[in-house]
């Protein structure tokens, strides 16, 4: 592939699906998912499945929620049945640390890392700063609320990754996923 000026890059954006409380005996960075967040994460992979939004790379916040996510995400994508959705390659993950607790500055940090050749991203991570981000790509159309557990934003652009800032990914879609 090619890397043009008018070549189109798709970032997607998923807030992390819904997680169990808090619990005094264990650290944030370790809450798992809670059941509805399993079905909603395996919702969100589906609906990307049909409207073909089939990452090439992930990049995934390295708590237990977003690893979930991810996980239940890809099983969506593949097509665990009712969805049968079209797999696809299978994309390279990466597991970042640095997304977990991360302001939109550290995650747009992370998306300009990406091969310039990449045409989809899917950024898993957590509240503020994913709806921060969304919010820092698009301004204008971004959702003053943020997003919602299992909420996706998609984005799409015509900058290399590198080159991504304020305005510079609009948004074409949302999505709140509920399995």
């Amino acid at each position: 592939m090619t890397d043009s000026p008018h070549h189109e890059r798709t970032l997607v954006l998923l807030r992390h699906a819904k997680a169990e409380q808090p619990t005094s005996d264990r650290p944030d960075v370790e809450r798992p998912l809670a059941t509805r967040g399993r079905a909603d994460a395996a919702a969100a992979g589906a609906w990307l499945a049909r409207h073909g939004l089939l990452p090439d790379v992930v990049l995934c916040s390295a708590a237990v929620r977003t690893r979930q996510t991810w996980h239940a995400v890809q099983l969506g994508i593949t097509g665990s049945p009712p969805e049968s959705g079209p797999a696809g390659p299978a994309p390279a993950v990466s597991y970042e640390p640095d997304a977990y607790e991360a302001h939109p500055e550290d995650l747009l940090h992370l998306i300009r890392q990406v091969q310039p050749t990449t045409a989809t991203v899917l950024l898993i991570a957590h509240n503020p700063g994913i709806s921060l981000l969304s919010e820092l790509l698009d301004p204008v159309r971004a959702d003053p609320e943020g997003l919602r557990t299992g909420g996706l934003v998609v984005h799409r652009t015509a900058a290399p990754w590198a080159e991504l800032g304020r305005g510079t990914a609009g948004i074409a879609t949302r999505h709140t996923a509920r399995g």
